[in-house]
C-alpha cells in the first residue's frame, strides 16, 4: 500500500483518543471518527483534530477515503464492523476482546490474513523489559520454564456505584474482568515463556452484584451516585490456575475491585536457572533471580538485547510508559500494512482469537467447576 495511510477511528473514549495520538505519531491522516451519534463525532473530530466526523461506524469502515480502521468501540460492535471493514478491503486494529465467543474470532483471524491483516493491541509486549525477558528465556539464560504465576489488579469498579458498559454483558460480552485484563496478562505470559496454556480450572467472582447504571460514565471515572441498580451478570474477578504444553504449571488472580490497585500487571516466570519478574507499574526495571545472587536489569539500550534496545527509545533514567508502548505497537502495526512484512512479536488477530478461546476456557470451567482443554485451532499461515 503505496503513499500516506489514511486512518479512521471507530469509538473516541479514552482508548480511541490513545489510538489517535498513536496514528499520528506513525505518520497516519487522521481523516475521520466516529463516536456513538452524529453530534458526538462531531464533538470528538474537533477535539482530536480528525479532518471529518462519520456519522456512524458503519459509515466510516465503508469509506473508500480510509486505508486503516482502528475499532474502539464496545466488544459487541467488534465482529461485525471488523468484518465489514475486512469485507471493504481495509486493514483493521480492533480492540479485544476480538469478539463474544472464540467461534467468531477465529473467522476474523481467518479473513483477516486471507484479506491481509488485522492487529490486536496486546501492547504490553512492546515494553523493552517484557522483550529482554523474552530473550532471555529464547537464549536459554532461564532454563526449563517451570512455573509462571501473577496478577492483574485494578480498583475502578470497586464500589456499586462505579459503572461502565463493559458492566452490561450485551454491550461487554460473557466476561468482563477476565476478557479485559486477564486476557493481557495471558498474552504476555505466553509472549515471554514460549509455552501455550492448555488445560485450566478457574473459578469466578461477581463481587457487586448490582451497580447504578449510568451509560455515559467512561472507562475509569469514578461513580457519581443515583439509584437506578442494575444486577451484574459478569465477573468483577477470576482465579485461574493452568497447564502449559511445556510443562509448566502456573497461577493468575484477575481483579477489577482490588482496592488501591490501579493496574497492577504482575508476571513472574521461574525457570530451573532463573526467575524473571516483569511489573507493569514499575516497567523500567526486570528482576532476575538466581540461587546465588538476584539483579536489578535497567533499561538501557547499551545493555539490552536487540529486540529490547530497538524499543527503549529513550537514555536510561528517561522513563518510558504505557503510551509509549501503543506509539510501538502502532507504528509495526502500519509498517505491516504499507510492507506487507511483519515486525517481530507484533501481536495479530490470530493472538486476539487465542484470547478469545482461552476466555471461553475460562467461563466453561468456572460454569463446570472443572478442569477444561484450552482449544488451539491456530490460524493457518498467521504470522509468527
Amino acid at each position: 500500500m503505496a503513499g500516506e495511510l489514511r486512518a479512521a477511528i471507530a469509538g473516541t473514549g479514552f482508548v480511541g483518543a490513545v489510538h489517535a495520538r498513536s496514528a499520528r505519531l506513525a505518520g497516519a491522516r487522521l481523516v475521520g471518527v466516529a463516536a456513538s451519534t452524529p453530534e458526538r463525532s462531531r464533538e470528538a473530530a474537533a477535539a482530536l483534530g480528525a479532518e471529518r466526523a462519520f456519522a456512524s461506524g458503519e459509515e466510516l469502515v465503508a469509506s473508500p477515503d480510509v486505508d486503516v480502521v482502528h475499532l474502539c468501540v464496545p466488544n459487541h460492535l467488534h465482529a461485525p464492523l471488523a468484518e465489514a471493514a475486512l469485507a471493504a478491503g481495509k486493514r483493521v486494529i480492533c480492540e479485544k476482546p476480538l469478539a463474544p465467543d472464540a467461534a467468531a474470532a477465529a473467522r476474523l483471524a481467518e479473513a483477516a490474513f486471507a484479506r491481509g491483516g488485522g492487529f490486536v493491541p496486546f501492547v504490553y509486549r512492546y515494553y523493552p523489559t517484557v522483550r529482554e525477558a523474552r530473550e532471555r528465556v529464547r537464549a536459554g539464560a532461564v532454563g526449563r520454564v517451570q512455573m509462571l504465576h501473577g496478577t492483574y489488579l485494578q480498583d475502578w469498579l470497586l464500589s456499586p456505584e462505579d459503572y461502565n458498559w463493559r458492566v452490561d454483558s450485551d454491550l461487554g460480552g460473557p466476561s468482563r474482568a477476565f476478557a479485559d485484563i486477564g486476557s493481557h496478562w495471558c498474552d504476555l505470559a505466553e509472549f515471554v515463556s514460549g509455552e501455550r496454556i492448555t488445560r485450566l480450572s478457574a473459578r469466578t467472582l461477581t463481587a457487586v452484584p448490582s451497580r447504578v447504571r449510568d451509560e455515559r460514565r467512561e472507562a475509569f471515572e469514578r461513580g457519581g451516585g443515583g439509584d437506578d441498580a442494575q444486577p451484574v451478570d459478569t465477573e468483577d474477578a477470576a482465579v485461574v490456575q493452568f497447564e502449559t504444553d511445556g510443562g509448566a504449571l502456573g497461577s493468575l488472580v484477575v481483579s477489577q475491585v482490588s482496592a488501591g490497585r490501579k493496574n497492577r500487571l504482575w508476571l513472574e516466570l521461574d525457570g530451573a536457572e532463573e526467575s524473571i519478574v516483569f511489573d507493569q507499574e514499575n516497567p523500567e526495571t526486570l528482576w532476575c533471580g538466581r540461587r546465588e545472587a538476584a539483579m536489578v536489569l535497567a533499561r538501557d539500550p547499551a545493555a539490552l538485547s536487540a529486540p529490547a534496545a530497538r524499543l527503549a527509545t529513550l537514555p536510561a533514567g528517561h522513563p518510558q510508559g504505557y503510551r509509549d508502548c501503543f506509539d510501538a505497537f502502532v507504528a509495526d502495526a502500519y509498517e505491516a500494512v504499507a510492507t506487507g512484512t511483519y515486525p517481530e512479536g507484533l501481536p495479530g488477530f490470530d493472538d486476539g482469537a487465542r484470547a478469545a478461546r482461552i476466555t471461553d476456557a475460562v467461563l466453561a470451567s468456572a460454569a463446570s467447576e472443572s478442569w477444561v482443554e484450552v482449544a488451539s485451532g491456530e490460524t493457518a499461515g498467521a504470522p509468527a
